[in-house]
């Protein structure tokens, strides 16, 4: 699949190679000034050396973060620069645009402001290579470990947005504006998903394929993992506390609606979602 195939709406974006394709999976960062988090999370990256190839997906940094030279360095992949200016949906489409085109079976993803663990990637690949479709990092499934996590954010992931995407996607989440994930490739081609539509520009791509891929048949886990916000420094989050949130709930409430569901097509995909 291209992604100017027809019936694709990638966003426009620019690729910055370093070095060949080397493995199986990759590991896509969307990022926007994310500063000395990004270099230090890219550095434990690097020294993890992790089973994936990294590419950073650049929402339009001025504060030099992605500076093609220093990601060279610290082995990354590809950068690739969107475009479009329109936010962490087209981001994502870029990097699912990108890893379908360049034959990777499936694409973990990230944030880049080093706050997650990295070691937990390879838990994301194993479930990838069992047949599972997504995968939802979870900092409250059994062995994952919520640190210094706000209460404002606890209340309203558990009480609000966890609820309404499961409750929608008739599957049990308990972390879902987690954006450590993984997707197989099968998801992000399917008929019945359509993820590179012009209707995704803020969040809600995230939470449409949670609730998409369990609807659609396809196998859905959670996966434990660590999530820590800074003790005494700014939190890092694009989200803003007033108009940020409530924008990411009329997100919810709009995919919770079927307002971004593709018009039906006829498919003879069968497999149920599982929780494992």
């Amino acid at each position: 699949m291209r992604a100017d195939s027809p019936g694709i709406q990638a966003p426009g974006f620019e690729v910055i190679e370093f070095r060949p394709r080397a493995t199986k999976y990759c590991l896509c960062i969307p990022v926007i000034n994310e500063g000395a988090r990004l270099k230090e999370q890219l550095l434990k990256i690097r020294d993890r050396a992790l089973d994936a190839d990294v590419v950073v997906v650049d929402g339009g940094s001025t504060d030099g973060s992605t500076d093609p030279a220093l990601l060279s360095e610290l082995r990354i992949r590809t950068l690739l620069v969107e475009t479009s200016g329109t936010g962490v949906s087209r981001q994502l489409q870029a990097a699912f645009a990108y890893g379908l085109n360049e034959g990777y079976q499936g694409i973990v993803t990230i944030d880049g402001n080093n706050k997650d663990d990295i070691n937990a990637v390879p838990a994301f690949i194993e479930q990838l290579d069992r047949g599972v479709d997504l995968v939802q990092g979870s900092r409250f499934a059994p062995g994952g470990r919520a640190i210094n996590t706000p209460i404002s954010r606890l209340f309203g992931i558990k009480l609000v947005h966890a609820p309404l995407v499961s409750l929608a996607a008739g599957f049990r989440y308990h972390d879902t504006t987690n954006g450590f994930r993984a997707y197989s490739r099968s998801l992000l081609q399917h008929a019945d998903v359509q993820p590179f539509r012009r209707v995704f520009s803020g969040y809600e791509l995230l939470w449409y394929l949670n609730v998409r891929a369990p609807r659609t048949g396809h196998r859905v886990v959670e996966v434990p993992v660590i999530r820590r916000y800074p003790e005494r420094s700014k939190i890092p989050t694009k989200i803003s506390p007033v108009a940020g949130k409530l924008k990411v709930l009329l997100e919810v409430l709009k995919v919770f609606r079927g307002k971004l569901d593709p018009a039906p097509v006829h498919t003879s995909h069968a497999r149920k979602a599982t929780p494992e």
